[in-house]
């Protein structure tokens, strides 16, 4: 195959509301697409969105990178998606988002030219995926209205964001917990905002209560992997690594120091689909399983998370892939479907979703 043409689009889309963790709040989607085109006008499409907070990557440097990267692919005769994701991986360091949309590009048209769904290129069977939705950071009045409302449109998994004051959270999490039943099981994420004392203190409060915890996912910064293994000891709730677990080798790190119940793999967080899929893998040796996730990505990235997820799906038992229903609007068109909790991948070829 050889590659004729690369090129950007940024789409900037509207939340329903206000997106709020304690890294940042966001409004608007900026995504930034690419269109990876072949010498027979075959195209795939790759998608990310600059999460500096979590990734250190701006809108700017990540379409940079993807121009630098482009130059190296354009006009190259290209025989497989492991030698095109050889070359990406080569160059430049790090810029793991823009390598994620090429990458995401590369196996929407490698699995077009093989006349595939790209779940099935990925190694995988069909299936219809269930996420959950997040709860952003709030007044406990308006988290708690999310919630309910989340409950009644279907959704049985909650992600609540925490992380600004322990004893607040605590109180959030058990008006949320009474208003909403059992039925539902909260995935309660602090996104790197407490210290290990307070982590502690936090869990052993909820453990006194009847609520229905799934797990607590980063409470403290990221690169205290001991502090995630201290509280992994002082706690029945599991925990899931996130900001902690980028790369491969951060993985490692991870399991091989018990610091971690489950790993939280996203494509513009490791870099892509081959490097999400070697940690899908690498967990499964460990017995350990996974969470799809995502930070605030559009549909081209939502849904090639989805078929990362269906061609792994005895490792990734939990998804968390609510981006697009975020947005006011959808702007892509396709055979893969976002209803509410529910993502339909089809048997279309690549990802099924087309700009």
């Amino acid at each position: 195959m050889k590659i004729k043409k690369i090129d950007i689009k940024l789409i900037n889309t509207p939340l329903k509301r206000a997106f709020v963790t304690s890294l940042r709040r966001v409004t608007h989607l900026e995504s930034i697409i690419v269109e990876i085109c072949d010498e027979n006008e075959i195209c795939g499409f790759g998608e990310t969105a600059a999460a500096f907070e979590v990734t250190g990557e701006s809108k700017r440097s990540i379409i940079e990178a993807i121009e630098f990267i482009s130059s190296v692919l354009l006009d190259r005769d290209i025989d497989s998606i492991d030698e095109a994701v050889r070359m990406i991986n080569d160059i430049p360091v790090a810029n793991n988002s823009a390598k994620a949309a090429l990458e995401i590009a590369l196996y929407d048209i490698f699995s077009k030219n093989k006349k595939e769904p790209m779940y099935k290129f990925l190694g995988g069977i069909k299936t219809d995926i269930k996420t959950g939705i997040t709860i952003s950071l709030n007044e406990e009045k308006s988290m708690v209205s999310d919630a309910l409302d989340a409950q009644n449109r279907g959704f049985k998994s909650l992600k609540i964001k925490l992380g600004n004051n322990v004893e607040e959270d605590i109180k959030r999490v058990m008006v949320i917990s009474n208003a909403l039943g059992k039925d539902i099981s909260l995935r309660l994420d602090a996104n790197q905002g407490w210290s290990v004392k307070e982590s502690i203190k936090f869990l052993k409060a909820l453990e006194k209560e009847d609520i229905n915890i799934e797990f607590i996912e980063q409470p403290v910064e990221k690169n205290d992997i001991m502090g995630l293994k201290t509280i992994k000891k002082y706690t029945n709730i599991p925990v899931l690594a996130d900001e902690s677990a980028f790369s491969l080798e951060d993985v490692q790190n991870i399991l091989e120091n018990e610091a971690a119940d489950y790993i939280n793999i996203k494509l513009d967080k490791c870099g892509g689909i081959s490097k999400a899929l070697e940690i899908a893998d690498f967990c499964k040796s460990y017995e350990v399983k996974c969470m799809m996730g995502c930070m605030l990505e559009g549909p081209v990235s939502i849904a090639a998370a989805a078929h990362v997820a269906a061609a792994r799906q005895d490792t990734i038992t939990m998804v968390d892939l609510d981006a697009v229903i975020l947005l006011k609007y959808d702007y892509t068109h396709g055979s893969t479907i976002f209803d509410e909790s529910d993502i339909f991948l089809s048997d279309s070829y690549g990802l099924g979703v087309e700009l």
